[in-house]
């Protein structure tokens, strides 16, 4: 998976909308709450992704490219390295949960005003 890749996946997402912030940094929003980043920047592609707090341990116990969420609350975040040693199926699988998971979140209201 590639940036633009991924750019396209969160897209397609249902309310998804993207900004860029911190400077370099695509942002990819469900009810203005972020459920995916990734660095423009930078040599190695890498994502941020909201996780169950069991899950995430679960994951960076299995997969190496599965790291402690960098500059976010590790209970919540991963980082993932887009390094080719997770399938882009699995990346897609792990964004949507993160994208589930943040809309779930959403209060009632922000939820009816996105009609989920």
């Amino acid at each position: 998976m590639n940036i633009e890749e991924l750019t396209e996946y969160c897209q397609s997402l249902k309310f998804v909308t993207t900004e860029i912030l911190w400077g370099d940094v695509l942002v990819f929003k469900v009810g203005g709450k972020m459920f995916c980043f990734a660095p423009m920047d930078e040599g190695e592609l890498k994502m941020n992704l909201k996780c169950d707090p069991e899950e995430a341990i679960e994951l960076r116990e299995r997969f190496p490219a599965v790291l402690p969420g960098y500059h976010m609350n590790k209970r919540y975040w991963n980082t993932v390295l887009i390094d080719g040693s997770v399938s882009d199926n699995m990346l897609r699988i792990w964004i949507g949960n993160s994208y589930r998971l943040v809309l779930s979140k959403l209060s009632k209201s922000d939820r009816k005003l996105l009609e989920v």
